[in-house]
């Protein structure tokens, strides 16, 4: 394949051999990874012909909320906070089904845990913080105040806020927990641009802005490749170089022969290696698919799970061989149900949307990045080892 088609395909590098012989000649290139997609899908629900390994993938019911997955992914321990957030997170079944009962049973023990363990949960932060801690506990008490009374008068939009401001007070409270680096990235990529922490992405778009959160506690090398190529300007003016309905969005190649960034100082293109991080583990796996390493089951740390998810391109041929382009996974739960997809394990997500979703929604192959700037979490890129 010409190097210019360095993209997410889910039909490339190959799919397993019992999908790959069904679907490769029935379809073109650009409309293969679509019915893959929904082929397996059939094939998991129904039985019919699947391996034992691919049949016990889990079910999709996954968090697909780009705020929760990315409090869920913070190098962290806390029974105390995280057994608050998930409590909440828990209620969004019982207030799409309207159980408002339950929803305020629930809303009311975790008032209970909060007055039971806050003065533990203050105790386990960073001295300099317990002050400052105190002031956003009581926050939370009052958010939590606030989201009992919205499900006692069963207010939808009353409850989604208050329960939002509060998850963002918890989010805020856990991140404080964060300490060192959690592992060592591998020598062989010391000359890589690495983010040690989390930034803020602004992507002005021809439709608008979209807002994203970029992981480096988990795709430090990604991340940081994005992030220093943001900082440079790289992606101001770039068109979308690939557009499919419910599947991506990409961009990130130059003009001219080129297909990724040339180090100026190399002259050379400035490769990343596949990095992804699963639950359990302390580091990531680089330039090895799930696929490769046998985890039939897994789930990433950062999954593709949700409108807007960053995603790295690489080529058919490599999986350390991107260097530039990035695609937005358009998320569609009955094309691509988060646990059920076949992009997990296969790229590296480093990142999500978190606010602009209406711009995503009407962006096209017509449409590009305007500029990108960061606005939070610069001091986290370290241009090298």
């Amino acid at each position: 394949m010409d190097p210019s088609q360095r993209r997410v395909q889910l039909g490339s590098r190959p799919l397993p051999s019992w999908l790959s012989g069904w679907v490769s000649p029935l379809l073109a290139d650009a409309a293969r990874p679509l019915l893959a997609g929904l082929l397996l899908a059939g094939l998991l629900l129904t039985g019919l012909g699947a391996p034992p390994a691919w049949a016990a993938l889990p079910p999709g019911n996954a968090v697909t909320d780009p705020a929760a997955i990315l409090r869920d992914a913070l190098p962290i321990e806390s029974v105390d906070l995280q057994k608050l957030q998930h409590q909440l997170e828990s209620t969004s079944d019982d207030l799409r089904a309207k159980r408002w009962g339950a929803l305020a049973g629930s809303v009311r023990r975790t008032q209970s845990l909060l007055s039971n363990r806050g003065t533990a949960i203050t105790a386990s932060l960073p001295p300099a913080d317990r002050e400052s801690s105190v002031a956003a506990l009581s926050s939370l008490a009052e958010q939590l105040q606030t989201l009992a009374g919205a499900a006692e008068q069963q207010d939808r939009d009353g409850v989604l806020a208050a329960r939002r401001a509060a998850l963002a007070t918890i989010g805020d409270l856990e991140a404080l927990l964060v300490g060192p680096f959690p592992f060592e990235i591998p020598t062989e990529f010391a000359d890589r641009p690495r983010l040690l922490g989390r930034a803020t992405v602004e992507l002005t778009t021809t439709k608008g802005v979209l807002t994203a959160v970029v992981d480096g506690y988990n795709a430090p090398l990604t991340a940081g490749a994005f992030v220093d190529l943001v900082q440079r300007g790289f992606y101001d003016g770039l068109p979308f170089n690939r557009a499919e309905d419910f599947y991506v969005l990409q961009t990130g190649d130059p003009a001219g022969a080129a297909k990724g960034f040339i180090d100026p100082k190399t002259k050379a293109e400035r490769q990343v290696p596949l990095e992804i991080r699963v639950p359990g583990q302390t580091d990531p796996f680089y330039n090895q698919t799930f696929e490769d390493l046998g985890l039939f089951k897994a789930t990433p740390v950062l999954p593709f799970a949700t409108k807007g998810t960053l995603g790295w391109a690489h080529s058919d041929e490599a999986l350390d061989d991107g260097s530039s382009q990035f695609f937005l996974f358009l998320f569609e739960a009955e094309l691509t149900p988060a646990g059920l997809n076949l992009i997990d394990g296969r790229y590296a997500a480093f990142g999500y949307v978190v606010d602009g979703f209406d711009v995503l929604q009407e962006l096209s192959a017509d449409d590009g990045i305007v500029t990108a700037r960061v606005v939070d979490g610069a001091e986290n890129l370290q241009a090298h080892g």
